[in-house]
Order: structure tokens, then sequence, then C-alpha cells
């Protein structure tokens, strides 16, 4: 093997491995989830339950029945909401749900409702005060988001830098890279269109888009967010018709598993209640983004004087995002079950582990060790090191490890490189691959947008159905990288002025194409850390105001009884 393979893999696996660590202390630690839920509690119960009393009208103000003319603004409400919605609805939707699941089982689905209902209330505050401090740029925009209510409001402008600057990062951890990432994926294993292809062609009409600032992608947003739902609620239907018996089953298991855990099952080795709490959360904010502080960016261009009326429409963004659409696809993969079945697949570097000896899922305390193992809890399961002798990409000895992939015992293990299947030796080293060159295939559990994938074909469309995922993916991620490159260049002009935005949509683009051909799980974890760079900050900024937007709503709903 060549020096530069291994130190691809140094780098790749360090960087990985440093990003995991690092989201123990962050996203994967209980108090994120825990500041995310009690945040959306308090203001549910502070300002009594916004997210069901405000609800009608919001839908009234959505449709402009209290537009006035000669309000600020560069996009209409529904086009401002359209715009959060295409940086909402992405592949957390598809790939999200489907990783929450995988993770943490059914459970995990009833954790992505609670940060939705509760979500509803933490991103009604944030686009309340963000709408209220909004500025107008050096080169005449509409700028506004949290950086605004924070600098103006709290008078904090250590806090606001620091928000921004995480927006920009999680411009790309969010909206960028695991976008492209997944629609490449998504086309290829489709379509088997190389992701050079894929991310040569939509970089170019990001590009485009994105140059028009505000007005164009609002334009975009508001014409293709209701055609990418129609079709992807179509497809989901065409699951879920024919596993009806399937429903009840499911939502019996979500309900049930929800503060215990979900037990193995199938492939499946099983989730803590911790687990499933942590993973739905976290995926849940991935999803809707309620609290991160994205959201209010888009929402503070639209064409209104009242910052408290943009705050309830932002109201509806989580419940169709996460309440609506999240919990079709959670049904879809549910019913069908094919959330704890094996497919055949080849296996990514970052989810295979090589571990001593060999275990079966047909013994009961071998499932619970290798879950203990996979959890960091104490088990009797090793790393593997050593090599592995393969003739014809078969081993000759499976007695001497087990190979865990995507959290389950992989099967009908098959080595092979670029010159064929495979002969001689496979060096592995503390569970991982030496040579970076080998392809490993197999059966094993799936996850994210294959896991998605396999679930759309278990309906009336058959294999048919994976082709309205591959469309959904499309439409809905790159609708997603699209709204936040505003994000991006909003955080940028607040930082450094107007002149930055052009640099930074460069950078953007070159990313968008990049991210493409990289490592899925890498990306992923990439997303997991920005998330909490941006979202801590503006949690401590809504609540140290709290009095001022309840004193904004009780404004508006004086001017409006009058």
């Amino acid at each position: 093997m060549g020096s530069s393979a291994l130190n691809r893999r140094t780098i790749l696996d360090t960087a990985n491995d440093f990003l995991v660590y690092l989201d123990g202390f962050l996203g994967s630690a209980v108090w994120f989830p825990a500041l995310l839920l009690l945040t959306g509690l308090f203001f549910s119960f502070y300002l009594r339950f916004p997210q069901i009393r405000y609800f009608r009208h919001a839908i009234s103000a959505t449709a402009g029945k209290f537009d006035k003319k000669g309000a600020k603004g560069e996009t209409t409400h529904f086009q401002a909401l359209s715009t959060a919605l295409s940086g909402t609805i992405g592949t957390g939707n598809i790939g999200g749900v489907a990783l929450a699941l995988h993770l943490g089982g059914p459970a995990a689905l009833f954790w992505m409702w609670m940060t939705a209902f509760f979500g509803m209330t933490s991103k009604f505050v944030e686009v309340t005060l963000s709408h209220k401090y909004r500025s107008v740029a050096d080169d005449g925009t509409i700028s506004g988001g949290p950086m605004y209510y924070m600098e103006k409001g709290l008078n904090a402008k250590w806090l606001a830098v620091m928000f921004a600057l995480a927006t920009v990062l999680s411009s790309f951890g969010t909206g960028s890279l695991p976008q492209i990432n997944a629609i490449a994926s998504g086309l290829e294993a489709t379509f088997d269109l190389e992701p050079l292809i894929t991310a040569c062609v939509l970089s170019v009409l990001l590009a485009f888009v994105i140059i028009g600032g505000i007005t164009r992608i609002a334009k975009v947003a508001a014409a293709v967010v209701p055609t990418m739902a129609l079709i992807y609620v179509i497809g989901a239907f065409a699951v879920i018709i024919p596993n009806l018996n399937n429903i009840l089953p499911s939502f019996f298991a979500i309900f049930s598993d929800a503060f215990t855990g979900s037990a193995a099952t199938g492939g499946f080795l099983g989730a803590t209640f911790a687990y499933a709490f942590d993973r739905g959360v976290n995926r849940g904010l991935y999803s809707n983004e309620a609290g991160q502080g994205s959201a209010p960016i888009a929402h503070s261009a639209a064409r209104t004087d009242e910052p408290a009326e943009e705050g309830m429409v932002a109201i509806l963004e989580p419940f169709i995002d996460t309440i609506v659409v999240c919990t079709i696809t959670g049904l879809v993969i549910l019913s069908s079950g094919v959330w704890a079945e094996k497919f055949e697949n080849e296996f990514q570097r970052s989810d295979m582990i090589f571990v001593e000896g060999s275990y079966r899922e047909s013994a009961p305390d071998d499932y619970k060790q290798l879950f203990n193992f996979l959890n960091g809890d104490d088990s009797v399961v090793n790393n593997f090191n050593g090599s592995i002798q393969v003739t014809a990409g078969k081993a000759q000895d499976e007695r001497l490890f087990t190979l865990i992939n995507s959290r389950s015992i992989a099967e009908n293990i098959f080595f092979s490189d670029l010159d064929g299947p495979l002969n001689g030796s496979v060096l592995v080293e503390d569970g991982s691959l030496v040579n970076t060159n080998i392809v490993v295939k197999g059966d094993s559990l799936l996850h994210t947008v294959p896991l998605t994938t396999e679930a759309f074909k278990k309906g009336i469309l058959g294999d048919y159905g994976q082709y309205i995922v591959s469309v959904g993916l499309v439409l809905f991620a790159f609708s997603t990288a699209i709204a936040w490159s505003y994000y991006g260049d909003r955080a940028m002009t607040y930082l450094f002025g107007s002149s930055s935005v052009l640099p930074y949509r460069i950078v953007y683009v070159v990313a968008f194409f990049y991210a493409a051909l990289a490592d899925t799980t890498l990306i992923w974890n990439i997303s997991l850390i920005t998330i909490v760079f941006m979202t801590v900050p503006n949690l401590v900024g809504i609540l140290c105001m709290h009095k001022e937007v309840k004193m904004t709503i009780d404004d508006y709903w004086n001017k409006h009884s009058s």
C-alpha cells in the first residue's frame, strides 16, 4: 500500500474520530437535548402554548389576510415560509429520520415529535425577536437574524459574533455538505449516476440561483416546496396503504418504547432510552431547526411591520416539517419493516468495525455484549487486530472475527479491490482496515437515504418507489442548500459587510461540489457539531429576552384587536 493511501486513511479516520469524540461532549451529551427541550417547554408555558392558540391565526397570516400596503420587506409571508421550509425539509426528512430509527429504534420518532411540538414555540420566539431587530444592509437589502437581536436587544456583541461565525460554519455543515452528499449517493444507488456528474450539474445550478439573492431564492422555494412535498407524500402513501395492518403496531412501538428504549429485533441490536432520546431530539433538531436560529434569517426579509405576526407564520414550520413529513417517512420505514432487515450493500469505512471472535444473532448474550460494546459500556468484545486470509473474495476462517457494519452483524462478506475479488492477506488494525483501496460488500442493516429507499420499494409501486425517493431527495436537499446559502451570506454581511458575500458564495459552491465525493458518515458528523455551535448561543439569547418577546406579542394583539 502506498504512503498516500495510508496518509489518507489516517487523516480521515482521525478527523472522524475527533468529531465523534467532540460530539460526545456536545450534541450527544445529555445537556444539549435537555436544553433544547426545556427551552421550548419553558416558552410553551410562559406564553401559554402559542403553538396551539395561534395556529389558525398563523395560517391566515401566511395566506396574506393581514397584509398591509407599504410594509417593509422583500418577500411575502408565504415566500418567507417556503424559503425557511426549503431550508428545513431536506435530507433530515428522508435520511435523518431513517438514521434516527436505525440508531434509536421506533422510540426515536416519539422524541422527534416532542422536539417539533415544543420547537414550534421556540421558532415563534426566535423569529419574532429577529424580525423586530432586523436591519438594512449597506447594499440596501434586508438583513436579519439572531445576531441582530443579540447585539441590539441584549447588547451582547460578542454573542452575536459567535452566532454569526457559527452560522457561516453551519451553512456548510448543515446546508451544503450533507445535502449534496445525500443527493449524490442517492442518485448513484438508484440511477448508477457518477457522483462527479451530479456534483458538476448541481453546482452550476446552485451558483445560478444564489447569485440572485433572496428574491430569486424565495421565488424558487415557493415553486419547489409544494411540488416536492406532493410528490413525496404520494409515494409515501403508496407504501403505507398496502402496509396498513402494520401502522397500529408501529404506533404502539413508538409510544411503548419512548421511555424504555427499543428491544433487539431482526438485525437491530436494540437501543436504550437515553440513546433513543438523544438521537430523536438530535435528528428532530436537524430536521426542523427549531431553536437553531436559521429560519429567523429568512423570515426577517418578510414584508410586514409586525414581528409577532411573522413569528406566528414560523409556528407552521416544525409542524409541517417534522410532525407531518418526518412522521410519514417514519411510518413508511416502520410499517414496511425494513429498519430491522439486512440488505446487500457496500460498506463504508466509518460504519465498519472488526471485532475478535465469532458472534451470532441466535445467541442472546452475543447481542447483549455487542450492544454494550457499541454503546461504550462494559463488554467482553474487543477490536480485532491481525490479518485475515482471503481467497476469491471470501475470508477463509470467519471464526477469527465478526464484522459489525451499521450497528449490525454483517453476513455474506466479500472483499475486493480495483482488480476484482481479493486474494491474500487483509490487514486490520484496531478494528479498521489498513488498506483504503479494499472494498467490502455484504448484508447488513442500512441507514439514512438507502434505508428510506428500500422502504419505498415495499409498496404499490414496487422497485419504482425508489425513484420517488431520488426525485424527492434532489428537490428537498437542493432547496435546502439554496436556503442555507442565504443564511450564510447574511451572517457574512453582519460580520464583514456586503463585499464579503461574493467570496462566500464562491467558497460555498466549491464546498458543495467537493462534498458530493466525500465520505457520508464524516459529513453527517460534521453537521452534528456545527448545529450545536449555532444553537446554544441562540437558546441563551432568547431565554434572556423572554420578557421582551412577551411584551412584543401583547403589543401585537392590542393593535390587532383595535
